[in-house]
């Protein structure tokens, strides 16, 4: 679209240099004996035309019905292809990513990334989804997710996710040098965000908590422990499944906050009474 726009804008431009310059003519009248050239419509000359200046009109009829035709094919091709469709729901979802506060934001759909996302969407957190894929980016429009397609690390693409307005940010992307730089530009940005990254490696999580993330997720060191449990303790790792894992989970752990002058300030779980009540 912007370059039909252009070549139209171009062709008139210089239907109107060639008329002042060929026939000396006014701007304006350069511009209206263009524009009803370019047209095709017919009018009536504004001014008696040199021989000069009727090949120029010729020139500038060929030319610019070619452009105008141009310019009808991409315009309609912009709208049959789907574009104008996607830019449209794209502002929407930019209206809708601004009219979120304290949300969560999950860079990254790969395989811990999409997990991350849907686990999420089950739970009803409201979030936003980076990734710089075509195909993650359709995956997630797919499943009604708000999608922000770019990269992560760019302090643009964070802000068009509402890094500022953020509670959380998890960057769960496939590089530790990643993650890494995700977490430095978000810190950098929302100094009370809260960030878990996810880590391949170890000997990485002291750098990404140093670069100013909260929680670090190491993968393939939680999997090798939580396997190594399942046969050690078992009934622990069957209780810890139960609380949570898994899509039908009867029993989940959850933070309650408590005012200061809560009755329940200060004692124990047994003490509080609620299995007894049955509430």
């Amino acid at each position: 679209m912007a370059i039909s726009l252009f070549l139209v804008l171009l062709v008139i431009v210089g239907g109107v240099v060639g008329y002042v310059f060929i026939e000396g003519v006014p701007a304006f009248d350069a511009l209206y004996m263009t524009v009803i050239t370019v047209a095709t419509v017919g009018f009536t000359e504004t001014f008696e035309l040199s021989t000069a200046g009727r090949a120029f009109t010729m020139l500038l009829i060929v030319s610019g019905l070619g452009v105008v035709l141009f310019a009808v094919g991409t315009f309609i091709d912009f709208v049959v292809e789907g574009h104008f469709r996607r830019m449209v729901e794209g502002r929407r979802m930019a209206s809708d990513i601004g009219h979120l506060n304290k949300h969560q934001i999950v860079a990254g759909m790969g395989r811990v990334g999409s997990v991350v996302a849907r686990v999420l969407a089950d739970e009803g957190a409201r979030f936003v989804v980076v990734d710089h894929d075509v195909d993650r980016v359709k995956s997630a429009r797919a499943n009604g997710w708000l999608i922000v397609h770019g990269d992560a690390s760019d302090e643009g693409v964070l802000a068009s996710a509402g890094i500022e307005r953020a509670y959380s940010l998890i960057t769960a992307l496939d590089s530790d040098a990643a993650n890494l730089f995700v977490t430095v530009t978000a810190r950098a940005m929302n100094s009370e965000l809260f960030i878990v990254a996810r880590s391949s490696h170890e000997s990485t999580e002291s750098k990404l908590l140093a670069a100013g993330a909260d929680r670090i997720m190491t993968p393939n060191v939680l999997g090798g422990r939580r396997m190594a449990n399942m046969v050690l303790h078992p009934a622990v790792s069957d209780y810890l499944d139960l609380v949570s894992h898994g899509d039908s989970v009867e029993y989940r752990m959850q933070d309650v906050p408590l005012s200061t002058a809560s009755s329940l300030v200060g004692k124990s779980a047994n003490r509080f009474g609620i299995r007894a009540s049955g509430t």
